[in-house]
């Protein structure tokens, strides 16, 4: 047996506790073993936080995006929508998935090659950029893209490990 969900999320902080809660909830019916459930927790929350906080939509910008540094893209001007993102999380067999779209501007063209090029980690005075890099600590197999022209998807799956007598114990 499997089971998948999505939820369609504003783009509000209050949204991350409630997609945190809802995945705990649906591991901890499923069977899943309470350390992997925590795991993926934390790693969804971080991915909820990346878009709630980059994830909107940039086309109302104006000159004032000309000549920025690409980092600071995630930087949102007043007349903004806030915008909305989608979690969805498949659990089969002994592996779950986890994806956040959102439908801000995507990631800038170094992270997508993040996968394929050496782990970077931001500096240790930084304030921010920890996200994917604990997102990438607590899965097995993580994914950055971009869609295009529509934002960017953050997927990670993780090997399931199930309590005695699970619901849905792999078979």
């Amino acid at each position: 047996m499997s089971i998948w969900w999505s939820l369609h999320l504003r783009r509000e902080a209050a949204s991350v506790p409630l997609a945190r809660r809802f995945l705990l909830g649906a591991m901890e019916t499923a069977g899943v073993d309470p350390d992997i459930s925590f795991d993926l927790s934390v790693a969804l929350s971080e991915a909820c936080a990346n878009a709630v906080e980059h994830g909107g939509d940039h086309r109302g910008r104006d000159e004032r995006s000309v000549g920025r540094d690409p980092w600071d893209v995630w930087d949102e001007f007043p007349g903004t929508t806030s915008g909305e993102y989608r979690v969805t999380a498949y659990l089969e067999g002994e592996k779950c998935r986890i994806e956040v779209a959102d439908s801000g501007p995507g990631f800038p063209a170094r992270r997508t090659l993040r996968a394929s090029a050496p782990q970077q980690y931001p500096p240790l005075g930084a304030e921010d950029g920890r996200g994917l890099c604990i997102i990438e600590q607590l899965a097995d197999h993580v994914h950055f893209a971009n869609r295009p022209g529509r934002g960017a998807v953050v997927s990670f799956d993780k090997i399931l490990k199930w309590r005695k007598g699970a619901l849905l114990m792999a078979s």
